[in-house]
């Protein structure tokens, strides 16, 4: 038996691609944003300025807890909804998950550009069927989300 099994190291864009592809119910895209990395995720890991932003769900959000990088992010939904996420912020890396939702965000660096990657999903059963009726909408919507986070990066 050998100790040379075969490894790939992926970067955290990728990485959340395969979550999305691996959780019923979660959708991921990305966005080369023409800025570098630093900046990119400086804007991205705001969580209680930049979420509200990229989740239309919410009206907004706060961070309520912090133990290196856990953190606790409470959201409130335009209709007075709230949900309580247990987060993990590291560098490049964010991922959320509630009772009923998870996101993740994720930056990899293209040369002097970034690669900024976003997930949502529904914790559910039955999301995948959801996701089956709505994917084409879902998309549209997510893909405008991420062309005004690289529009709001672009432009500082």
């Amino acid at each position: 038996m050998s100790n040379s099994w075969p490894t790939a190291d992926l970067d955290p864009a990728r990485r959340l691609q395969i979550m999305a592809a691996a959780i019923p119910g979660a959708m991921a895209g990305e966005v080369l944003v023409h800025r570098p990395i630093d900046e990119v995720w400086a804007r991205a890991s705001d969580l209680e300025t930049e979420l509200p932003l990229l989740v239309h769900d919410f009206r907004e959000v706060r961070v309520s807890d912090r133990v290196g990088d856990r953190l606790v992010a409470r959201a409130r939904s335009p209709l007075g909804l709230r949900a309580c996420f247990d987060v993990v912020l590291q560098p490049h890396w964010c991922w959320c998950e509630s009772r009923f939702l998870l996101c993740g965000m994720a930056a990899a660096p293209q040369g002097d550009d970034t690669v900024f990657a976003f997930l949502g999903g529904l914790r559910l059963p039955g999301a995948a069927g959801l996701e089956r009726v709505a994917s084409r909408p879902a998309a549209a919507l997510l893909q405008g989300t991420l062309e005004r986070f690289a529009a709001r990066a672009e432009a500082t």
